[in-house]
């Protein structure tokens, strides 16, 4: 694994490799790497020659009381783990690298920016809109791998990549969870014990809004009662049912339904959602 800390040396590589007629992958991450992470990187390997994958924490999407300063940072841990898979490169950026200048862009991100983690956290996609431009443009891959549990950012990258003027293909992963549902995320080690013990009931409870929809109950009511059941362990940010395409609101019409949640367990912010279609539509 050869590793690169120049954004201008990444892209010079890269070049080369392209003009060799290899198709390059590329998994964007914050580090903290675990399982849902390799899966994305063993999904990239599959579409294409060389996978690219980066370490970088991005400041711009974190808010004032967010938890930018405590965000692991396991760089040697995360070696090990890519050269288990035997990554072709890895980019561990300074901000100085991806940030030049301090005139950063602000995007005009519609819809998705007023609805769910946006409006608790005012300014992150902003901030995920600014660092996956930068990165696009570093590494200008063919192929560019997310994951789905921050689906309403993976909708915001779809739509930045739909702007951009050059021919990236965004793909995604289905959600990796523990053995007891709970999403795999870099934040679950933060948990307590009683709070992880929690956790898992956060899948539990959007598979019962499902299983009671699909058995012809009002949704309204199924999603009431999953939101009193989650409030009493933790703080419940929203819980929501929307349409799995857009993130519009779902009607009679709709044919695949996505529930989104975002709740606090302690100071541990947690989000997960369950996508499924809906019987004889």
């Amino acid at each position: 694994m050869i590793t690169y800390e120049s954004a201008e040396d990444l892209s010079l590589k890269i070049r080369h490799l392209q003009d060799k007629s290899l198709k390059v992958s590329f998994v964007p991450t914050m580090g903290g790497l675990h399982e849902g992470h390799l899966a994305l990187m063993k999904l990239a390997q599959q579409k294409s020659d060389v996978v690219v994958v980066s370490i970088f924490v991005n400041p711009t999407q974190f808010g004032q009381n967010e938890d930018l300063n405590k965000y692991p940072r396991t760089l040697e841990k995360d070696i090990s783990l890519l050269e288990t898979l035997d990554i072709d490169i890895l980019f561990t950026p300074s901000v100085e690298e991806i940030y030049p200048s301090n005139d950063l862009e602000s995007y005009e991100l519609g819809f998705l920016d007023t609805i769910l983690c946006a409006k608790t956290r005012p300014g992150h996609f902003n901030g995920v809109a600014q660092v996956v431009n930068r990165l696009f443009d570093i590494v200008h891959p063919d192929i560019a791998v997310f994951g789905e549990k921050d689906y309403q950012q993976l909708m915001i990258i779809n739509l930045i990549n739909k702007n951009r003027k050059d021919d990236i293909k965004v793909i995604s992963h289905e959600i990796i969870r523990e053995r007891d549902g709970l999403a795999m995320s870099t934040r679950n080690q933060y948990l307590s014990f009683d709070d992880r013990e929690n956790a898992k009931k956060i899948y539990q409870n959007l598979l019962g809004i499902k299983t009671d929809f699909l058995r012809g109950i009002d949704l309204d009511s199924s999603i009431k009662k999953a939101k009193d059941n989650l409030s009493q362990f933790s703080k419940l940010d929203y819980l929501e049912a929307r349409n799995s395409k857009d993130l519009t609101d779902i009607d009679n019409k709709t044919d695949e339904i996505i529930l989104l949640c975002a709740t606090y367990l302690g100071e541990t912010r947690l989000i997960d959602n369950l996508i499924f279609r809906r019987k004889n539509v």
